[in-house]
């Protein structure tokens, strides 16, 4: 189907719940929402693409497009690294700055910046939350990293953060109509589940619970706390 692309905007999914339900959220100001979804090559990737586009292929929105994949590849700057294949990947107990990937948004907004301007694509929408503690989350980085697109390509899609404001649970009563059961937060996913025990899962397990929405997402293993009053589902594998 042809996009009329001053209409359209694209967004940045990973499979996680803000991503997944800001790409439905923003059809309220777009006629069209592309998706893009880009793989660097870390360790939790191919099941987050495909929780990704089960996710899609679930809520057949009118105006919704097809998720287009983008390559990025990081494991040879990272290199040994929680996110690619060492052991150290932090756990529930961590703080969120334990997570943080080096010039993550720097490599993931350039790259789908570049395909927004060669398409016409006026606008880049992406879901940080206003909890994100990075440095390269915050409004004047945003709107310096604009600025040098802008520059190196003669104009660039405004880059946009609809959920700037929002908390997860915020995202989570947002979405609560949609299958966010089919979203994907984990960092160390253990029989193609989220593993229930590292620091995203903990996060992703808080957001519902102070939500006081039902968890339907299905964990290999759960701390206690983390069950208790949360409709969390476990599921233990052979």
């Amino acid at each position: 189907m042809a996009v009329e692309h001053e209409s359209a905007a694209a967004v940045l999914i990973s499979g996680g719940l803000d991503s997944a339900v800001l790409a439905v959220d923003l059809l309220r100001d777009h006629a069209h929402v592309l998706p893009l979804y880009i793989r660097c090559g870390l360790r939790w990737e191919e099941i987050e693409l495909a929780a990704a586009q089960a996710f899609l292929e679930a809520v057949p929105t009118p105006g919704l497009e097809s998720l287009t994949v983008l390559r990025e590849p990081v494991r040879d700057v990272y290199g040994p690294h929680w996110s690619t294949d060492a052991d150290d990947v932090p756990g529930a107990e961590t703080p969120d700055e334990a997570v943080y990937l080096p010039a993550r948004n720097v490599l993931l907004t350039v790259k789908a910046s570049v395909w927004c301007r060669l398409r016409g694509v006026g606008a880049l929408a992406l879901g940080c939350l206003g909890s994100n503690p990075f440095p390269d989350s915050t409004p004047g980085f945003f709107h310096d990293l604009e600025s040098v697109l802008g520059r190196a390509m003669g104009g660039t899609p405004r880059l946009i953060r609809p959920f700037d404001q929002l908390h997860k649970p915020d995202v989570v009563l947002r979405g609560r109509s949609l299958p966010l059961h089919l979203t994907f937060s984990c960092i160390h996913p253990l029989k193609g589940m989220h593993c229930g025990s590292c620091n995203k899962c903990a996060e992703r397990q808080k957001g519902f619970r102070d939500a006081g929405v039902p968890d339907e997402t299905r964990y290999a293993t759960v701390n206690e706390s983390s069950i208790r009053g949360n409709g969390v589902r476990i599921f233990h594998p052979h």
